[in-house]
């Protein structure tokens, strides 16, 4: 499919910087190299009805390996949150501070070989359960137990298309009508691409429909990542966290919940390796007013819904998802071993 409104904008047009807690930034080998001070800038008015230009942004959880995944939940009052390599899920709250919730977080049911690692993004259905995507087993599943009284009890929602086992699961988002889009890169997988276990020849954006089915979307996309709807459910986002083409894609989304009109949302590949912008597009969080924030390099990304950048939330940090609270007063970020929450003007 060809790309159509390929646009980048500049960035350096309004710029507010407010010194908060300084955290360490890693280079691409993971080694902790400088003091990066978080901040915001803001490129457009409309980003003020937001977040204030010296909105503090606080460490509230660290010493993680890699957090993904995070899910505020409304019924508790707390924030859960993926440690990949740990295979643990952990529990945040304001009061108690950080705690594990679940361990294992996934896989439970590796054969010989493959890449034990556990949940990635973290949902929660129309009946209230939590699912998991989980890398290690190659699988969406859902916990078989109440949320206050959580097990390692997984029931596989879905495993495999036409007979050949997905690559790892990775982020989704539910339609209002009960439907899952997901995105199903390699990463789960030791080797990667090159992993003799991958089984599919491509990266899928896949619709899990309520009724069961599986329907693959787009098998063109090198590495599909963060997903995300926008408020109207008319426009799937996708993150492809490619570093030769990161970008985020939108698609008009059909009435069957198939797509069309695929097309770049935002180009951000000529950030890619310079200094301040580490990471990728990846995970998003979309709030009631429409704007998209949407991890990436550098850290969280507001968008209108034309692909317009508001501001940017730099976490000093590759991050990897965000979300919001239900009241939206609150934003939470995953990036590298931190969980960081910056405070929002709310609803």
């Amino acid at each position: 499919m060809r790309f159509i409104n390929n646009r980048f904008l500049p960035l350096y047009t309004l710029c507010f910087m407010v010194i908060h807690t300084s955290v360490t930034a890693d280079d691409s080998h993971g080694n902790h190299t400088a003091m990066i001070t978080p901040h915001i800038e803001i490129f457009d008015d409309k980003a003020l009805t937001l977040l204030e230009s010296d909105s503090e942004i606080s460490v509230i959880s660290e010493g993680h390996t890699w957090t993904e995944g995070p899910l505020w939940v409304e019924e508790g009052g707390y924030l859960l949150f993926s440690d990949i390599p740990n295979n643990v899920i952990q529990k945040y709250d304001s009061k108690s501070g950080t705690s594990v919730y679940l361990k294992p977080a996934g896989a439970t049911s590796l054969v010989a070989g493959d890449y034990a690692q556990g949940s990635n993004s973290l949902l929660l259905n129309r009946k209230g359960e939590l699912v998991l995507f989980q890398q290690g087993d190659r699988r969406i599943a859902t916990m078989q137990a109440a949320l206050n009284k959580p097990k390692a009890d997984f029931k596989t929602l879905v495993g495999s298309y036409k007979n050949q086992r997905l690559n790892s699961p990775n982020d989704g988002v539910y339609h209002s009508n009960g439907d899952l889009y997901f995105t199903d890169p390699p990463y789960g997988l030791k080797n990667i691409m090159a992993d003799e276990r991958k089984q599919l020849a491509f990266q899928g954006v896949f619709l899990l429909k309520a009724e069961g089915s599986l329907v693959l979307l787009d098998d063109e996309v090198s590495f599909p990542n963060g997903i995300a709807l926008t408020k109207d459910e008319q426009t799937l986002l996708v993150a492809v966290s490619n570093p030769k083409s990161a970008q985020w894609l939108a698609y008009d989304i059909n009435t069957d919940g198939t797509l069309a009109s695929k097309r770049v949302f935002f180009d951000a590949t000529s950030l890619v390796g310079q200094k301040g912008e580490q990471g990728l597009p990846d995970g998003m969080a979309v709030h009631s007013s429409g704007v998209i924030f949407a991890t990436g390099p550098g850290g969280v990304w507001l968008f209108d819904n034309t692909g317009k950048v508001l501001a940017k939330i730099r976490t000093g940090q590759i991050s990897s998802n965000c979300t919001l609270t239900t009241d939206e007063k609150t934003l939470y970020i995953t990036a590298d071993d931190y969980v960081m929450s910056v405070p929002l003007k709310g609803m």
